[in-house]
């Protein structure tokens, strides 16, 4: 741990006066999470994790896959759900699940791939249900997930069965997620298949490009978390207190998203709008200094 806050304090001094600060550089150089009290800090795209717990990399009914990626570090609450979810998945026909990436050690913007997952609360399960639970390292960094959904993006392929629907819905009837984040097809096939009696959970799935071959669940703030922000609009404004299955869904499957028309005149440029990837400590809450700077 020490090593890791050297190499933190090192960073600062050596990277250039423009860059010295970029907060996804920091964090993504730390190895260990800080030995505060748990706590999410900040939103789940702007924001850090104080207190965070490793999740273990193989388990009675999970695996966690891509270990080099050293993204497997959440707030207690989300590690207990996923001993939860894995545990009941045999009930939906699953030996258990692969777990993707949750958060770095101190969660903070990461310097590849998610622009969220930096507060602890998010996790990416593959599409890909296990026939095995003792892969090895190696193993688990050549192997891949599958996406269940068609190339056109308007249906669910070959790959989904009735229990991809079933495991959806253990996931988000839990009183602790937020939503879950899924391909627009996916949410239709859910949408057609559920009774009509029975779908108060779907208004927790949510449609979302780039996850045809995960699913992205995202918890709540837990209970006492103050410096947590929750993220707006509620699942429940975005479905107007239905499940999601209506003109805002079929959007995502329309034309004027999937092939839209060329402009018929140059658009007016637009002010960048800094990424996640470009933020300093200065754009992170101020308690992220504490969460990087503590043992």
């Amino acid at each position: 741990m020490i090593r890791n806050l050297i190499l933190c304090l090192a960073l600062l001094a050596a990277l250039p006066a423009h860059a010295e600060k970029l907060a996804n550089k920091l964090f993504g150089a730390v190895g260990d999470p800080s030995l505060q009290d748990a706590m999410p800090i900040g939103t789940y795209a702007r924001g850090c994790a104080a207190g965070l717990i490793e999740m273990p990399e193989t388990g009675p009914n999970w695996q966690v896959m891509r270990l080099s990626r050293h993204r497997n570090f959440g707030q207690p609450v989300l590690v207990n759900y996923l001993y939860d979810l894995a545990g009941y998945a045999n009930q939906v026909g699953w030996k258990g699940i692969y777990i993707g990436d949750m958060g770095q050690p101190r969660g903070g913007p990461m310097t590849s791939g998610h622009a969220s997952h930096q507060i602890g609360l998010d996790v990416d399960i593959w599409t890909l249900k296990p026939n095995s639970l003792t892969l090895t390292v190696k193993e688990r960094e050549s192997l891949s997930s599958i996406s269940v959904r068609t190339a056109d993006q308007l249906s669910v392929n070959e790959n989904w069965d009735s229990s991809y629907a079933a495991f959806l819905k253990l996931a988000a009837s839990d009183p602790r997620v937020d939503r879950i984040f899924v391909a627009a097809a996916i949410k239709l096939e859910l949408c057609k298949t559920a009774t009509k009696a029975d779908k108060k959970w779907l208004q927790h799935v949510r449609p979302e490009a780039g996850h045809e071959d995960h699913f992205h669940i995202r918890l709540k703030c837990p209970k006492g978390a103050r410096l947590c922000e929750t993220q707006k609009p509620t699942v429940n404004e975005l479905s107007k207190g239905g499940d999601g299955c209506d003109e805002t869904l079929a959007w995502w499957v329309s034309d004027a998203y999937l092939h839209p028309k060329p402009a018929p005149k140059p658009p007016k440029p637009v002010p960048h709008k800094k990424g996640p990837r470009e933020f300093t400590m200065a754009d992170l809450p101020r308690q992220c200094i504490n969460v990087l700077s503590s043992p």
